[in-house]
């Protein structure tokens, strides 16, 4: 049977965060505008500096902050290579963090698809006043 976009593009997310190099979760980030791909992410360190996977996580409050996220990384490769991301959607493995969620506005990204929970008030608060439309996608 043939996806349909979404389940096409939450797939593909799932591929990407096979690359994650932070063990406590794999996290993977496409960003489409007309059906097409403009950006990839996954959860992983710094360029050139130690991976989780090496060298272990560092952890403050619960979060490893040496852990750049799958959205995060989606937003800035496109800003590395001059791609708009403008009026465009998000594909991600996992519900966006609130720091996140202000890059994702602040980028002009206006829907958010997700597959795995990751719930935060925070997030959700930011996403509706700002109109950026969430969903939740239960792909194949």
């Amino acid at each position: 049977m043939r996806l349909n976009w979404d389940d096409y593009f939450i797939e593909i997310a799932e591929i990407v965060a096979k690359r994650a190099t932070c063990p406590r979760a794999n996290v993977g980030a496409v960003i489409v505008a007309n059906n097409r791909i403009l950006t990839t992410g996954y959860n992983g360190s710094l360029p050139g500096m130690e991976h989780c996977l090496d060298v272990g996580c560092l952890m403050v409050n619960n979060r490893c902050i040496k852990t750049v996220h799958a959205e995060t990384n989606a937003i800035l490769q496109g800003a590395k290579f001059g791609i708009s991301l403008l009026n465009s959607t998000l594909y991600c493995t996992h519900y966006p963090c609130e720091n996140c969620a202000k890059l994702i506005i602040s980028a002009g990204i206006e829907k958010v698809f997700y597959k795995n929970e990751y719930y935060n008030e925070i997030s959700e608060k930011f996403f509706k006043n700002a109109n950026v439309k969430i969903v939740k996608i239960n792909a194949r």
